[in-house]
């Protein structure tokens, strides 16, 4: 009969080391460094939000497209505005704020492509009349950080950030061109070549030839590949390894930049993005392998 007292005793110290170590709290640190890389997280996705909207967003909308409640949403926009990087509008939307601005182009204005590229943007714009454009390579897309728009009523606008699909755009094709055969098929993924135009190159046998052509007479061109009515011409910037940093682009409606006039734009964006990779201290590679 001894035993069972034990046994009991035995069973009560289990039973209060398992119930310590459930009431064990976690450490003031680890739960605080959790909220704060939350709220960034979600301040971060605020931001994002806004950006991809033309004219704001109210509340309701943001907690609608981030899946968070509507409370939740105010305190961000809150911080957010406090610290200037949103800012309410006069009908109850919420727009990115002037500090948002500010960080966001200091990419740019740190790595001086953008703002050593515009004289000759704008230079290019003016010898051509056409809308001139500036954009880079990442994530398999293009990206849009420079424009000089033309002063024709009809004429190329987008916005700064804006994307555009590597294998049916001027841009993206021009640079593609000088890639070799495993930093192509890199730079494309196993992603589809997605079809936008009738015109729309979706093989990889196709866009290969096209690539070819463009690597050897110096620029790429979008015939109506992206969008309807449309004609670009670009030619890559090269970095100091000779590969693609960036391109320049000329971009009109087809009933101003004809297929005559093509050869010599081409030539004129050819020479602006000579002069751009000199400027930038970049040097000319040799031509893509087929």
């Amino acid at each position: 009969m001894a035993a069972r007292p034990r046994r009991d005793a035995l069973a009560a110290r289990k039973r209060g080391g398992a119930a310590g170590r459930a009431r064990a709290p976690t450490r003031p640190g680890a739960e605080k460094g959790v909220g704060h890389t939350q709220a960034l997280s979600r301040g971060l996705a605020v931001l994002e939000a806004l950006a991809a909207t033309e004219a704001g967003a109210t509340l309701t909308a943001i907690a609608g497209v981030l899946g968070l409640p509507a409370p939740t949403v105010h305190r961000l926009l809150a911080t957010l505005e406090a610290a200037g990087f949103v800012r309410a509008g006069p009908k109850g939307e919420w727009q990115v704020g002037v500090h948002a601005f500010r960080t966001g182009t200091a990419f740019l204005a740190h790595r001086n492509l953008a703002v050593q590229a515009y004289p000759h943007l704008r230079e290019l714009m003016d010898r051509a009349g056409e809308t001139a454009n500036l954009a880079v390579m990442e994530g398999g897309e293009a990206v849009f950080v420079e424009q000089v728009q033309c002063h024709e009523m009809m004429r190329m606008s987008v916005k700064l950030g804006a994307r555009a699909p590597l294998h049916a755009s001027g841009v993206g094709k021009a640079m593609l061109s000088l890639l070799d055969a495993r930093a192509l098929a890199a730079a494309l993924g196993r992603r589809e070549l997605a079809r936008f135009t009738a015109r729309t190159l979706t093989t990889t046998a196709a866009l290969a030839a096209d690539l070819r052509v463009a690597d050897e007479r110096g620029y790429a061109i979008d015939d109506e590949e992206h969008a309807p009515g449309l004609r670009c011409v670009a030619a890559a910037v090269r970095d100091e390894h000779g590969q693609p940093w960036a391109a320049v682009s000329l971009a009109g409606p087809v009933t101003r930049m004809t297929p005559e006039r093509i050869p010599i734009l081409g030539e004129l964006v050819r020479a602006t993005a000579r002069d751009l990779t000199q400027a930038l201290g970049g040097r000319e590679g040799p031509r893509a392998a087929s």
